[in-house]
């Protein structure tokens, strides 16, 4: 048995004519992948951004009502490691920096082997003294590190994503003929900053004139960031994912040429989406979860291209991808996980495997969908209290907690039901910055809102609806509990 696993970061699914025929983002590549592929339309993450997204795909479970960003903890049970106990051999090629940052430890290292691709964003990879050349004028965001960094791109070959492609590929080649292996390509890109060749930004022409922007700000549009700087940042995006899709064809050529479709089961997904202006604003983590961020792409390709073109309108988030790799090399899910296998959808046997997707990051709005309506349940007061934060290593991103915690806010203890190793229980509510920079207090996260986003995907006009939302509530305390959620939530949001 053989899978491979491509992940993007950042894939925002209405760029993608498969799911919107306005999308904008030229993907042949994307587009022939998911004609051999059954294409899932109401796909929707579990924890996010970054680190917590992979915790959740690692494990099965949702942890973003137990921490925020963070590594892989002692006590998670991982689908590599369960493939590797199975003699399933696993390898991960991919250039996302996070995993080789403070905060990201151990995730590379539950594979047989990995392939960490140096250079993006702000990974400490080009070591110069002297500062490089920054921008005279721009907006949103530039790092002296990055322009290091890209000092080496000089082609796409040269960026990290193609070279992870590349990586990726010679993998296959130098594995030719070999069988039981998982195989998980993992690209940054389409992340910002939103860096690529000058011939893929010709494919989106616009009449932009103004300063560098390309690497947006996490926070509501200013006067500077006008529609036709906006426009701009989009086809920016767009011409990064372009030139990520030309070097997905070459993985895809190397699959044709030794007949993978036949014998290998390919996922294709993302972490999570950005806002690149819907709503007025730009980035991630900050805002509600609205669906530009949180419903993702997934196509799945069967063994012989079975079910190749169809669409499954079934529910499901990452978490369930967990659970159907391992019934793929029959292999058993251990430890409590809130995944389901999608083994079901895939054969046809089952219209659904779930009824709602319970998805947010930490310290915010809880969110949850059935696929027709969602909810975003937010904290009953702006202390957002009480919030503690559940651990046993004790980093995140780029940062130690332990030089953070005031006196009086740290204990130790049993307190996650669902695992007997004692964990760090800290109280959020005695902390500052810079423990709560991703926690955020702007009035709009203390509104709970609900949303037909079968009518309205844009979500735009919040509906009032008594009944509908003492259904979603009660359905909300129903998924708390089946996730494991601490007691505290249920009282932070008023449950």
């Amino acid at each position: 048995m053989k899978a491979i696993m491509i992940m993007m970061d950042t894939l925002n699914r209405h760029m993608l004519k498969v799911y919107d025929a306005a999308g904008r983002a030229i993907t042949p590549n994307i587009d022939r992948l998911a004609r051999r592929s059954l294409v899932f339309d109401s796909h929707f993450i579990g924890s996010a951004p970054c680190m917590p997204a992979r915790r959740d795909l690692m494990t099965g479970r949702i942890n973003f009502l137990e921490r925020g960003w963070g590594p892989i903890e002692p006590f998670d049970v991982t689908f590599p490691t369960l493939l590797r106990e199975k003699g399933v051999f696993t390898h991960i090629a991919t250039d996302h920096c996070h995993y080789a940052e403070l905060g990201g430890e151990g995730y590379m290292q539950q594979y047989d082997t990995w392939d960490l691709i140096r250079g993006q964003e702000t990974d400490v990879w080009a070591s110069q003294v002297r500062d490089p050349q920054m921008p005279r004028a721009y907006l949103g965001q530039a790092q002296r590190q990055y322009q290091c960094n890209r000092q080496h791109f000089k082609t796409d070959a040269d960026h990290p994503t193609p070279r992870t492609f590349a990586a990726a590929t010679q993998w296959l080649r130098d594995n030719e003929g070999a069988d039981n292996y998982f195989l998980q390509v993992e690209v940054f890109d389409p992340h910002e900053p939103f860096d690529c060749t000058e011939a893929f930004k010709a494919l989106y022409p616009d009449h932009y004139q103004g300063p560098l922007y390309e690497w947006p700000r996490y926070d509501a549009l200013n006067a500077d960031e006008g529609p036709e700087a906006v426009d701009h940042l989009r086809n920016l995006y767009c011409a990064t994912l372009s030139m990520a899709d030309k070097w997905l064809g070459k993985l895809l050529n190397e699959m044709d040429r030794q007949n993978l479709w036949e014998d290998t089961l390919v996922i294709f997904t993302s972490d999570h989406g950005h806002m690149l202006g819907e709503h007025g604003v730009t980035g991630k983590n900050c805002f509600h979860a609205w669906n530009e961020m949180c419903r993702i792409p997934l196509f799945i390709h069967l063994p012989g291209d079975e079910r190749a073109g169809q669409r499954c309108a079934a529910l499901t988030q990452t978490i369930d991808l967990m659970p159907t790799i391992l019934e793929h090399f029959s292999c058993t899910a251990q430890g409590p996980i809130h995944g389901r296998t999608l083994w079901p959808l895939l054969h046809g046997a089952q219209k659904r495997v779930r009824d709602y997707a319970l998805y947010g990051w930490f310290g915010m709005p809880v969110n949850l969908t059935d696929g027709y309506y969602t909810y975003f349940r937010a904290p009953k007061s702006k202390e957002n209290a009480p919030l503690y934060a559940y651990m046993s290593m004790m980093t995140s991103y780029y940062k130690y907690w332990w030089r953070d915690i005031p006196e009086g806010a740290l204990d130790v203890g049993r307190y996650l039901s669902w695992t007997d190793m004692p964990v760090y229980c800290v109280d959020m509510n005695q902390c500052g910055e810079p423990l709560r920079e991703n926690v955020r207090r702007e009035d709009s996260l203390f509104r709970s809102l609900l949303f037909s986003i079968h009518d309205d995907p844009g979500q735009r006009h919040p509906l009032r609806d008594d009944a509908l939302e003492e259904k979603f509530i009660r359905a909300l305390r129903a998924q708390l509990r089946e996730h494991d959620a601490p007691a505290e939530q249920f009282q932070r949001l008023g449950l």
